[in-house]
């Protein structure tokens, strides 16, 4: 299913939920709505679904308005975060219940349950009550039943956050090839940025009811289009005046300009790891952290402090050591712009003393 959202606005109230919001999503990609908690991101996806009445704006799917069309009648598939089982039918009973309602013939519920079951991983399972299911497997039987009906969107709200670490990646994966193989088009929510990155095609982040950026994980990640999102994706520091750094300072245009400065960016060793010397500038080593594939060191240079990640090869550091610091690059932005920049310096290197 093709969608395009123009112009949507949504009001509960006084309060705005959701802003002039348009995007278009092709057929068949899995996009994730990402942002902070009370951002707009589920307001979105319950007026896709119909179950939230739009103030303003269209809702267009394979070009043909549906703002008035009721739930049942969009052709959408709805798992919930809590899944919303019925605790007295078994898995099968689950699956089956939509279709009953449509009225498909018994045979036919049979034959669609039975795939459903196999796709979903819980052929055995079938007789079992949802109490007797562990969080994966019901949340698995929540997907069969929402794909019963052979909708053409999914639309999914929180789908993994009732369900633990180790199950939840697991269950990443699972959505991610299920979809490829259905080539059905589908919406999440979340407001986990590794979820979106590893899972989404797309990702659209949402910030108090209006649409920061759509673009890919990486596009999203390499550009960022305003300080919200340079923020919101990976980890970051925000340094107040970014002229104060060493290879982004020394003819005054950029005096107040703040920085949003990612670990990648950061590189940290003693003065005969770099060749550029001359683009790095003292630091000391205040605290450094176990991430289990590499440590998370966090370093100051002066009174500015920055965190960079560092590769369980090397030389273990301890707080208190003095380090070089390289500062590869930088995002940058004021109140009207924003943009990404090199280190100067290491362009055009100029001595330095040690």
């Amino acid at each position: 299913m093709h969608i395009e959202v123009r112009g949507l606005n949504k009001k509960f109230g006084d309060f705005q939920a959701v802003t002039d919001v348009n995007f278009e999503i092709e057929k068949g990609q899995l996009i994730g709505l990402l942002g902070p908690s009370g951002g707009g991101k589920t307001s979105i996806l319950r007026m896709l679904a119909g179950l939230e009445t739009v103030d303003d704006g269209d809702i267009v799917f394979h070009g043909k308005r549906v703002n008035e069309l009721p739930p049942q009648e969009r052709g959408i598939g709805f798992v919930f975060q809590n899944y919303a089982l019925f605790k007295h039918m078994t898995v099968e009973e689950n699956i089956a219940f939509g279709l009953e309602v449509k009225k498909w013939t018994k045979p036919k519920i049979q034959e669609r349950v039975a795939e459903l079951v196999e796709l979903t991983g819980l052929k055995g399972f079938e007789k079992r009550y949802p109490h007797q299911l562990s969080g994966g497997q019901r949340q698995r039987v929540a997907f069969a039943r929402a794909l019963a009906p052979e909708p053409q969107l999914l639309l999914l709200d929180e789908p993994f956050a009732a369900i633990d670490a180790k199950i939840r990646h697991e269950l990443r994966s699972w959505l991610r090839e299920m979809i490829d193989r259905l080539g059905i088009t589908s919406i999440f929510v979340t407001h986990d940025q590794d979820e979106a990155i590893e899972v989404a095609d797309q990702i659209m982040i949402i910030n108090k009811g209006r649409l920061e950026q759509k673009g890919t994980p990486w596009e999203i990640y390499k550009n960022p289009q305003s300080p919200f999102v340079a923020g919101f994706i990976g980890e970051s520091t925000i340094v107040e005046d970014v002229s104060s750094l060493r290879g982004f300072g020394g003819t005054g245009e950029l005096s107040g300009t703040k920085a949003l400065i990612r670990p990648e960016y950061v590189e940290i060793g003693k003065a005969s790891d770099f060749e550029l010397l001359s683009a790095t500038e003292k630091g000391t080593v205040r605290h450094i952290h176990f991430r289990g594939s590499e440590w998370l060191v966090e370093v100051e240079i002066g009174a500015t402090k920055l965190v960079t990640y560092r590769s369980l090869e090397k030389e273990i550091l301890q707080p208190g050591n003095e380090v070089r610091v390289l500062i590869h690059r930088a995002y940058l932005f004021n109140d009207t712009d924003s943009w990404v920049m090199e280190n100067r310096l290491k362009e055009d290197p100029m001595p330095v003393h040690i």
